[in-house]
């Protein structure tokens, strides 16, 4: 038996767009020379060219984020303050390890278009495609356009999401995470901005993660290769970083593939 590993998360970085400009990532590197002077809180008087190598101290990096920058799990919390008919929505921290270990299922919805909102319907026939019933715990990851969008000024406004029934479509039979390659579970703003304008309609907004006042789940977003999966037949890992009281946490998200040797 081979395993292999499918990297399914972006990289943070300063120069790939990947949120909207208020809300990137700012990170600040600093080369083993410029940490001298914090060497001298541990080892006062030592200069850079008395280190064992002369090069300095350390290498370090100051970074800015949100907890939604990146690929990131979002905690009930997130969606809203209550979940499962009235109880408090657990928080990052609170989201049991067991939903972030478990077999993967990907849906292709790269054809549909940008701003497209998925119905129950879309879900169950794309299943029924791939020949696959849903389990219990099955982590389902959403394939779309914006896939291959990542890093162009739209990528925001780009590939299809996740509306109220098709969420509740998977929650109700047992999922509990769930994952997309575009910048939300929701359709992109622009899109529900039109829609709720045209109708007055403004349960459309957010109608996906607001499925969690129903039943409580989580979502990746942002993940990334979803590509290179197949439909079903991989194991998912992406524990989230353990942020107190937090809506969401960073993770590396990895599927994990046993090949026959």
């Amino acid at each position: 038996m081979t395993r292999r590993f499918i990297d399914l998360s972006i990289t943070l970085c300063n120069d790939v767009i990947s949120d909207p400009p208020f809300l990137r990532p700012e990170i600040t590197y600093q080369t083993h020379a410029e940490t001298v002077g914090e060497m001298e809180h541990f080892f006062p008087g030592i200069t850079a060219e008395q280190t064992p190598d002369g090069a300095g101290f350390a290498a370090a990096e100051w970074v800015k984020l949100t907890t939604h920058n990146g690929t990131h799990l979002d905690a009930p919390w997130h969606f809203h303050p209550t979940m499962d008919g009235g109880k408090r929505a657990i928080t990052i921290d609170e989201v049991p390890l067991e939903w972030c270990f478990q077999n993967g299922v990907k849906l292709d919805f790269r054809h549909f278009p940008d701003g497209y909102v998925v119905t129950a319907q879309d879900v169950e026939d794309e299943l029924k495609r791939i020949g696959h019933e849903l389990q219990p715990l099955d982590i389902v990851l959403i394939n779309t356009a914006a896939g291959g969008a990542l890093g162009r000024p739209d990528f925001v406004n780009v590939g299809c999401g996740m509306g109220y029934e098709a969420t509740m479509y998977l929650t109700s039979r047992g999922v509990r995470v769930t994952g997309t390659d575009a910048w939300s579970w929701d359709a992109p703003f622009s899109y529900t901005a039109e829609k709720v304008k045209e109708t007055g309609d403004t349960s459309l907004i957010w109608e996906g993660h607001k499925a969690g006042r129903d039943i409580g789940y989580c979502h990746l977003e942002k993940l990334h290769n979803l590509e290179a999966l197949p439909p079903h037949g991989f194991t998912v890992s992406c524990f989230p970083h353990k942020i107190k009281g937090a809506s969401a946490g960073w993770t590396r998200a990895v599927a994990i593939i046993e090949d026959a040797a």
